[in-house]
């Protein structure tokens, strides 16, 4: 008999690729809301909550766990702690980095005192007990270090799955006319991807080229909202825009590039690099080689250039492979050899069926059956949080629209 998981979130389509290819587990997948750029990220038919409503949420997992056996949360500890399962927290994005429980918390490379969000105590006690509750945490790369922060207990894992029938050479290009060498980049653009950098590289650039770019800014905070002004005043003639697509699209526009720009700032493959060397696409993205990645207890050397995160370091890149047949080719196939590995999908779906099993013969319920009391305190505490966080954020606005003879309406 299969493991029947519940799972709750995902971050980066990784659960619906294991989804696809779990042998031993069953998985139902049920995500947030769709909207905004999550037409570009998210694939159509996935089942989601109807409204963004924490209590509605809790109430359809109590009304399906008992057909479950475990549950698996990315970005939503909340409701499992809520709804009483026994479940595994998984990190791949930045959740972990700025964790709700965390006062004031930033982005590890942010600069200035612009936090990624503010919360009150009694909202980072609940959150703090949501993550304290998880009968196991799984992280990634850079993920895993920031997880060994707060519990010794952590499971690494570092491959990020490719569903290889969505991404592999043979799809279809988009029809589009090409006048010169092409790069594609898909990532929203923002600090955290290198598009300052890029946009640097580009003044030293000699070769001739053109960058399809999704139009995409991070607008999280002022700090974002600046530098989407800045970088759109300071736009190169090589970028290109295009409007954010469709998810089903992205694959047609890895083959039709020569090549793909990744994520220049951070160091650590992302699923933008994997997907398009799946694809046959070679990728430019910048390799920080302080940052280990280990699976199985082997650490694993990625071919991913630049070394450097210097300018002229990614504008040479640039010009290598826009003038260079023999070094896009021997670039591709060293970036192959690495993404089969690190991005198998059957070699992660087997590693998380045997966790599912273990978990499993350990607990033998997804229900944690805490009593009734402590289940209720549980939302009293959420409620109590997040109504005050509310009214603050409600008393800011009034008393910066509401003024009457230089007092504020409302006093803080």
């Amino acid at each position: 008999m299969p493991i029947k998981v519940l799972a709750i979130g995902d971050v980066g389509n990784v659960v619906r690729t294991l989804q696809k290819y779990s042998k031993k587990s069953k998985i139902r997948l049920i995500k947030y809301p769709i909207d905004g750029s999550a037409t570009f990220t998210d694939p159509d038919n996935i089942e989601t909550f109807k409204t963004w409503k924490v209590k509605e949420h809790v109430q359809k997992i109590n009304e399906i766990k008992d057909d479950y056996d475990v549950c698996l949360t990315m970005s939503s500890e909340r409701v499992a702690y809520l709804a009483d399962l026994n479940y595994i927290s998984y990190y791949v994005g930045g959740d972990i980095e700025a964790p709700r429980f965390k006062k004031n918390p930033k982005d590890s490379a942010a600069e200035g005192d612009d936090s990624v969000h503010s919360r009150n105590i009694f909202e980072r006690k609940f959150y703090w007990n949501a993550f304290k509750n998880a009968i196991a945490h799984v992280a990634g790369v850079w993920q895993f270090t920031e997880l060994e922060k707060y519990t010794k207990n952590g499971r690494r894992n570092a491959r990020l799955p490719i569903d290889i029938e969505e991404f592999n050479p043979n799809i279809k290009p988009i029809e589009r006319k090409k006048t010169k060498f092409t790069f594609f980049c898909p990532m929203r653009m923002e600090k955290f991807k290198g598009t300052e950098l890029l946009w640097q590289a580009l003044k030293f650039c000699k070769s001739d080229f053109e960058i399809l770019s999704v139009e995409w800014f991070g607008e999280r905070t002022q700090e974002e909202r600046d530098f989407k002004k800045r970088m759109l005043s300071e736009k190169p003639e090589q970028v290109k825009f295009i409007p954010i697509i469709k998810r089903s699209e992205i694959a047609r526009y890895y083959t039709f590039a020569d090549a793909v720009i990744a994520n220049l700032f951070f160091g650590v493959f992302e699923l933008v690099g994997l997907e398009s060397v799946m694809c046959g696409t070679p990728v430019i993205q910048y390799t920080d080689k302080e940052k280990k990645i280990i699976v199985n207890g082997t650490e694993l050397e990625s071919p991913f250039q630049p070394f450097s995160k210097d300018p002229k370091s990614i504008a040479k890149i640039i010009d290598n492979i826009v003038e260079s047949k023999e070094f896009r080719e021997k670039l591709l196939s060293q970036e192959r050899d690495f993404v089969n590995e690190i991005a198998n999908p059957i070699k992660f779906a087997e590693w998380w069926d045997n966790l599912f099993e273990k978990v499993f013969e350990e607990y033998g319920t997804i229900r944690k059956n805490s009593s009734p009391f402590k289940v209720k305190l549980r939302m009293i505490g959420f409620l109590l949080g997040n109504r005050i966080y509310t009214f603050k954020i409600m008393n800011f606005i009034l008393r910066k629209q509401h003024k009457y003879e230089g007092q504020t309406l409302y006093n803080s």
